[in-house]
């Protein structure tokens, strides 16, 4: 049988496109008490998902990339990130575990304890590592960055930051699916709204046209965290609609499938001062999370994500049923 429920959506799919399972699903859901918001709040966590509990929602990406890029015989993963990249450690390490290497572009990022720690593990996970400072170096590197990575006439197999690719978006298609099936089963109720940090696109796209699938009504809240890209809805609804023609591109039948231009609202005031800038409405989250419901989180992304929910439910903007916060900080 199919390890992944969108090759039980679209059987079709299960010879032309491969999938590694690396975590355990589906993640757990549960209300979330605590918090004193107006609205019914529930959560959806991937914290723990992935090999040993370790890795949160990125390796969600990787069971779809690393798959295509052995399927591709590439031996080199290039990807890129900031400083303290989650992401980029995640492919390094899960990467390494099939005999993959990995050459990372690093660019900076404001430097706490938490990226001094993490660039530590990045040096220990065996990846090749390429400080380029800013994103202009970065794109002018590129192809050297590609001829220093080639083995012979086999390029590496570049997956763009986050692993927000049309094919690595699929991860949170996954976690939609997941989500209908647990709505349907009644572990929790239709959510009006499903609110998740947006640092490089890939999850409020997939998300979004995983909810069509999964014939939900859901809309996405993406609260934007990342000032270096642009992703304004119609940015990742452009991102959803290139899954879609990748899995029709691979023989899925998906007739009606986009998600509606209203599938995702994109939130830009808890950003604060740019890209894992901490926020003062952030930490007060933050600690607020940790305090009234156990709930841990990091400054980058899931903090100012529940700031801006906090925020907006005070106000009455997010009137009209439950709301489900996507926990996508995981372990390191």
């Amino acid at each position: 049988m199919p390890s992944s429920l969108l090759h039980r959506r679209c059987p079709e799919l299960t010879d032309s496109l491969p999938f590694l399972r690396l975590g355990k699903a589906p993640t757990p859901v549960r209300r979330l008490p605590g918090l004193g918001t107006r609205a019914e709040l529930w959560i959806k966590d991937e914290s723990g998902y992935g090999d040993g509990g370790w890795g949160g929602n990125k390796v969600r990406k990787l069971e779809w990339l690393l798959p295509e890029a052995r399927r591709r015989g590439a031996r080199t993963i290039l990807t890129v990130g900031g400083l303290g990249t989650n992401w980029g450690l995640a492919a390094a390490r899960y990467a390494g575990e099939l005999g993959l290497g990995v050459a990372l572009g690093l660019i900076d990022q404001p430097v706490d304890a938490h990226v001094r720690d993490q660039l530590e593990r990045l040096r220990a996970s065996g990846a090749t590592l390429h400080f380029l400072h800013d994103k202009t170096r970065l794109v002018l590197a590129a192809p050297w960055l590609f001829a220093r990575h080639s083995h012979g006439l086999a390029l590496p197999y570049y997956l763009p930051a986050g692993g927000s690719s049309p094919l690595g978006t699929l991860g949170a298609v996954e976690i939609a699916l997941e989500l209908g099936a647990q709505v349907e089963a009644g572990e929790l109720p239709e959510p009006a709204w499903l609110v998740t940090a947006v640092g490089s696109g890939g999850t409020a796209a997939g998300l979004a046209l995983g909810l069509r699938l999964a014939g939900l009504r859901t809309r996405v809240l993406g609260v934007v965290v990342n000032d270096t890209l642009r992703l304004d809805p119609a940015a990742l609804l452009k991102l959803a609609r290139r899954s879609t023609a990748l899995l029709r591109a691979r023989g899925a039948d998906l007739d009606g499938a986009e998600p509606a231009p209203d599938a995702i609202r994109v939130e830009t005031a808890w950003l604060g001062d740019g890209y894992a800038h901490p926020t003062r409405t952030g930490d007060e989250a933050l600690d607020r999370a940790s305090a009234q419901a156990g709930l841990t989180l990091e400054r980058t992304y899931t903090a100012k994500a529940l700031a801006a929910l906090l925020d907006l439910d005070a106000a009455g903007r997010l009137d009209g049923g439950p709301v489900l916060f996507l926990q996508t900080h995981g372990p390191r």
